[in-house]
Parts: C-alpha cells; sequence; structure tokens
C-alpha cells in the first residue's frame, strides 16, 4: 500500500463494505492477520468485490503468503476486468504473469479522479513533493548554459494533475497547456485558472494526435512512474518540440540500468534506460541529476531530474 492508501470501489452491499472498513482499520493498529480473515470473510459474502480481494493480496504479502497474495490479487482483476486496482500490476511484480507491466487507463484514472480533492495536500504535506520546484531550477540552470533567459513561448505540461507544475511555470510560458488523463484533476486545475488550454486524454493519444505542433518546453512532473516504457512517450514527443526546444521530466530511479516496478505501483527508470530512450528518439541530454522530488514513509525516494534538447527540424 502506498501512503496514499488503497483505493476504495464499493461491493454495493453495505455489510460487505463495512467489514471492508474494519479490516482496514486493523491493518492500521498492526493485526495483519486479524485482517486477512475478515477480508477474506468479505470476499465471500460479496465475491465481486475487488477492493477486498485487493488489499487481501496486499495483506497476504505482508504476511509473507506469496501464493495466497497471488491467488487474491488473480481473484481481484477477475472481479473488475478494467483493473482499477493495478491488480495485474502486482501479478507482474510477483511473478506471476510475464505479461510486460503496463498501468490499465482505468487504474491511472481511478487512482487520480479518487484522490483530486486532496492531491495537493498529499503531495505537498504528506509527502513532501517538490517536483515542479527540481523541475524549474534545472530549467533555469540549463538555459544560464545556453545564454537565453527561461522565457517560453508555447509550453505542454503532460499529466499536469491539479496543476502543481503549471503554477510554478505560468510566469515563464506566453502559453500554457496542461494534458490528463483524470476529469476530476482537469476540473480543480480549471478552477485555478493556470492553463490557456486544459485536454482530458491520454498522453500517447494526446501526443500523436498533436503532430504539427510546435512547444517550446513540455514538462512531465512525476509522471513518467506511471509509464513502464517510455519510448512510445519520446518518439512523437520529440516531433512535437520546436527545434531548440526543451523535454524537463522526473523519474524515479533504481540502481540497475532497465525499468522496475517498485511494490508502490510506480515505475523506477535507470539513468542507461532514461539516456537510451531519449538518445533514440533524437533527443540530447543536457542536464540529468540524483534528486528525490516526494518521500515515501518519510524516506525520500531516489529520483532523476532530465532536461533535455531537440535539435529535430520539425
Amino acid at each position: 500500500m502506498t501512503e496514499t492508501g488503497p483505493l476504495f470501489v464499493s461491493s454495493g452491499d453495505l455489510i460487505a463494505d463495512r467489514r471492508y472498513h474494519w479490516a482496514l482499520a486493523l491493518v492500521a493498529r498492526g493485526d495483519l492477520a486479524g485482517a486477512a480473515d475478515l477480508l477474506a470473510q468479505t470476499a465471500e459474502l460479496a465475491p465481486g468485490f475487488a477492493a477486498a480481494w485487493f488489499t487481501l493480496g496486499e495483506v497476504c504479502e505482508k504476511l509473507g503468503d506469496r501464493d495466497g497474495a497471488v491467488a487474491a490479487f488473480t481473484q481481484a482483476r477477475a472481479a473488475d476486468p478494467r483493473d482499477r486496482q493495478g491488480a495485474g500490476l502486482q501479478l507482474v511484480r510477483l511473478g506471476a504473469v510475464e505479461a510486460s507491466p503496463a498501468m490499465s487507463e482505468a487504474y491511472v484514472r481511478h487512482l487520480f479522479d479518487q484522490y483530486a480533492g486532496r492531491y495537493d495536500t498529499a503531495l505537498t504535506e504528506h509527502l513532501r513533493y517538490r517536483g515542479p520546484a527540481i523541475l524549474l531550477e534545472a530549467v533555469q540552470q540549463v538555459m544560464r548554459g545556453l545564454g537565453h533567459p527561461p522565457q517560453f513561448g508555447d509550453v505542454l505540461d503532460l499529466g499536469c494533475g491539479t496543476g502543481l507544475a503549471g503554477e510554478v511555470f505560468r510566469p515563464f510560458a506566453g502559453r500554457l497547456i496542461g494534458v490528463d488523463l483524470s476529469p476530476a484533476m482537469i476540473a480543480k486545475a480549471d478552477e485555478k485558472g493556470i492553463y490557456d488550454e486544459t485536454h482530458i486524454a491520454k498522453i500517447e493519444d494526446f501526443l500523436n494526435a498533436a503532430e504539427h505542433a510546435h512547444y517550446d518546453l513540455v514538462l512531465a512532473a512525476d509522471i513518467f512512474v506511471y509509464v513502464g516504457d517510455l519510448a512510445p512517450i519520446f518518439a512523437p514527443l520529440a516531433k512535437i518540440l520546436a527545434p531548440g526546444g526543451l523535454l524537463a521530466f522526473t523519474v524515479e530511479t533504481h540502481s540497475g540500468d532497465d525499468t522496475k516496478l517498485l511494490p508502490t505501483l510506480r515505475f523506477a527508470h535507470g539513468e542507461a534506460y532514461v539516456r537510451g530512450a531519449l538518445a533514440a528518439s533524437g533527443l540530447t541530454v543536457l542536464h540529468l541529476a540524483r534528486t528525490s522530488v516526494r518521500s515515501e514513509k518519510g524516506v525520500p525516494v531516489d529520483g532523476l531530474v532530465v532536461v533535455a534538447l531537440s535539435f529535430q527540424e520539425n
């Protein structure tokens, strides 16, 4: 479970829902065995209750019962084919299936729709999130090195959420466009009046449809942690950057060279992988530094802040 807590989708049965919340209370008190027993009862009462199955899987794993966790996550995915809980990712992480890890669109949308109302507070106060400030510092450093002021014409904020990065970069943008998969997140961003335009769309779909656009700066603050393979993002992204345009983003990282699915159901990208994916898309790394944009359970999460340059004539 992440610090934001498990996703909840009602079973439609008030008794089952009540038992589920009692089980969460037992987890909070450290009574994992008791929670597992109550969750099993809840799932038996409401076999289609994906949230109960998913949480049972998490609890079983914490108890060291891998087989029980795999069985519960399998039931969670069967109960909700859209996989709003992310059970398929858990099965990949546990080595129970060999399919390439990819987050379902329904999972990502549901995740952020559910947290939109408390997202800013959760990130800035509980997770000590400072991704936008780190990105701005990196971009300003690069622009100083290039001998230019940090001013941009068209700026695209991918996975803009409620507009935390948009607020930081608004003074440096002539025109600011935000894109996010979550309607609830976009609604919060629109309330702030930060963006000149906002779009509800999957990142890949938006980039592929915007092939004739020319952005001077593209931001991706803590959004690539929800993308395993960055190549399908970088390729169309490189095409919409104006010559001399910048891509600035943060990712979580690990000691290896490839991509790793973490227990938090976020992806960590190795430095070698990031450099290779950018180079393959024709983007040149100008700045890459180790950093931490957030904490998990009070511990700083290892990350990278990257600024890459496009020389491509579009």
